[in-house]
Parts: structure tokens; C-alpha cells; sequence
């Protein structure tokens, strides 16, 4: 085999472990957050996306940070909304547009968890050194770049 047949080899163990690990990390976080909260992954991320917004976002701009259509996001911001954690705002000047954003208790739900979910994760990955979790983060994060640009 070639060095570079073994090169390609070698990736491609690594991307199937990635995705591999992804699903496990990922099934183990949903089961968590069920168990623990009644809350879904897709949920606790739509929370996250705004609490770091800040003051909320529009339905097509949390679609868009989400990276899925506007009909999933639709359902889940209204049962949110159902719950109380999110509330949807007129935007001045546009009477079709409506922000959404974390209401107190959304805040305080998203809060505690959110340092839950820190704490799964770093359980789940806790046979990683914190330099080692530097190194890989970087490294992903240079294949995402590498990504943009083409």
C-alpha cells in the first residue's frame, strides 16, 4: 500500500471514529437531558442559541444559527413558548417579523441545564487531557476553515 493509499486509509478510520463517537456522545447527552430535565436536544439548543443572542433572535435567524429549516424550529419555539421559556416579540416596523426571546424563566431553565450538560460532556470525555481537548478542538476547527473555504 501506498503512503498515500495509507493516508487516505488512516482518515477515513478517523472520520467513521468521529462519527462513531459523535452518535455515542450525542445519544448518552439526549438520554441525560430526558432523564433529567424532560427536555430535548433540539430544545436545549434553540435555548442556547438565544441566551447567547442576547436580546433574541427572528425565526429565520435562529433557523439559520441552527442550521434546520424554519418548520422544525416553528415547533419547537412554540412549545417553548407553551412552557414559558420563550416569548415571541413584534419587531418595530415590521409587522410580519416577531423576535424570539429567553423569558426569565427560559434564562434560568437555560442556566441550570446548561452547566448539566458541562458537566455530561465532560464526563463523557473525561479520558481526554485538557491539552489534548485543546490540540482536537483546533484541529477540528482548522478542517471547518479548510471547509469555508471552498
Amino acid at each position: 500500500m501506498s503512503e498515500a493509499d495509507s493516508a487516505r486509509k488512516a482518515r477515513l478510520r478517523l472520520w467513521l471514529g468521529l462519527l462513531r463517537t459523535t452518535r455515542y456522545v450525542e445519544n448518552a447527552l439526549r438520554e441525560e437531558m430526558r432523564l433529567a430535565y424532560g427536555h430535548t436536544l433540539p430544545r436545549f439548543d434553540v435555548l442556547s442559541v438565544l441566551e447567547h443572542s442576547g436580546t433574541g433572535l427572528q425565526m429565520s435567524e435562529l433557523s439559520q444559527q441552527l442550521m434546520v429549516s424554519n418548520g422544525n424550529v416553528t415547533v419547537i419555539v412554540e412549545r417553548l413558548v407553551q412552557d414559558g421559556l420563550v416569548e415571541r416579540v413584534p419587531v418595530a416596523g415590521d409587522k410580519r417579523a416577531t423576535l424570539v426571546r429567553l423569558t426569565p424563566l427560559g434564562r434560568e431553565t437555560f442556566t441550570q441545564v446548561a452547566a448539566a450538560h458541562e458537566g455530561w460532556v465532560d464526563g463523557l470525555l473525561e479520558s481526554i487531557p485538557p491539552e489534548d481537548a485543546e490540540l482536537i478542538a483546533a484541529r477540528l476547527k482548522n478542517i471547518r476553515r479548510q471547509g469555508d473555504g471552498r
